[in-house]
């Protein structure tokens, strides 16, 4: 999730527990805490390339660290001496903002180590995408309003608010993975893996991606009422396994390393871009709707001193709002109603 949502999430659930208590300074206490645990992204090397992807949303993010970050958070307060006294709710205040962090980016695509070091596992619930413009309008309009109010009110209505957003888009996913099983038998494809994943900002509009056999195919899909769900034909690309890589790749530790990582940090969903199938892409996210063009991946040059490429195109990742706009309305060009 972007740095302001997490920001004002932070603050409006701090403003909301600890404002009588702590006044206008809640609201900022919260949201230094609620970003902190972004501070993992200084984790990175110029020698290894997927140091940055492995540790981002990694143990700063977990709920076990939580404690720690609260206190983390609160040092530049607790470093001055006037504010020893109150050092209980200041804490309490950066804790809660460190807290919403975590489980608002477990919401996302992406993989958060919430339960680290108990488990590796990286708990994606791809309800939201990590730009959400309502969500982070709603954090803010209530925020201003209970600070310059002095009043918990607009802010426990803000985080109510948000709350359904999320919920509102939970319900539409699980309606979204049944237009998914109706679009595959269809097909005739046996589901192997799929899932559903948000797009920008917005809970009608889904990427489907499922895998038969040894294809991916991604779909995009329209959920609105009954009679109005539409979907549009995607494109297919083959899954790229460990084994598929080239014999000089796998003649290459290094190689084969780095492949488990990126493929573990993808969750399983690894294909080679059709425009340049040099670049290996993390399958859960393209440039295009009609074709797969990661927005990142590795490409691999075994046997050479740095085989490990990072291939990052977020730079071209913009949203054509008036297609967005248009499918939002349904009169986007490609939809047509489900099969069956």
């Amino acid at each position: 999730m972007d740095p302001l949502t997490h920001a004002l999430l932070g603050a409006t659930a701090a403003q909301l527990a600890l404002g009588p208590r702590l006044g206008r300074q809640a609201w900022l206490l919260g949201a230094v805490g609620g970003v902190l645990p972004d501070a993992d992204i200084l984790i990175r090397s110029s020698d290894d390339p997927l140091l940055a992807i492995q540790y981002h949303r990694h143990f700063t993010h977990a709920l076990a660290f939580i404690p720690v970050g609260g206190v983390a958070a609160a040092l530049p307060w607790l470093a001055r001496a006037r504010h020893r006294p109150n050092w209980r709710p200041i804490v309490a205040a950066t804790t809660i903002g460190y807290a919403t962090h975590a489980v608002l980016d477990a919401c996302t695509n992406y993989g958060t180590h919430l339960l680290w070091p108990f488990s590796p596992l990286r708990v994606a619930w791809h309800w939201v995408t990590t730009i959400g413009p309502l969500l982070t309008l709603m954090l803010l309009i209530g925020l201003v309003v209970a600070v310059r109010r002095g009043s918990r009110f607009p802010a426990a209505v803000a985080l109510a608010l948000s709350v359904a957003y999320v919920g509102t888009a939970a319900w539409q996913r699980e309606r979204a993975l049944d237009m998914q099983v109706r679009i595959a038998a269809a097909r005739g494809h046996p589901l192997d893996r799929a899932e559903m994943f948000p797009t920008v900002g917005n809970p009608l509009l889904w990427r489907s991606v499922y895998q038969s056999g040894d294809t991916l195919y991604t779909d995009r899909l329209r959920v609105v009422s009954n009679a109005a769900t539409s979907w549009k034909q995607g494109s297919t690309v083959a899954l790229l396994l460990e084994e598929d890589l080239p014999p000089q790749a796998l003649a290459d530790e290094r190689v084969r390393r780095d492949y488990a990582r990126f493929n573990y940090f993808s969750a399983g969903w690894v294909a080679r871009a059709t425009a340049d199938p040099s670049v290996i892409g993390d399958a859960r996210y393209s440039l295009r709707t009609d074709s797969f063009e990661p927005i990142w991946g590795v490409r691999f040059h075994p046997g050479t001193a740095s085989p490990t490429e990072w291939v990052d195109r977020t730079i071209k990742n913009r949203v054509p709002i008036s297609e967005l706009w248009r499918e939002l309305k349904g009169t986007a060009v490609g939809y047509g109603p489900l099969p069956g």
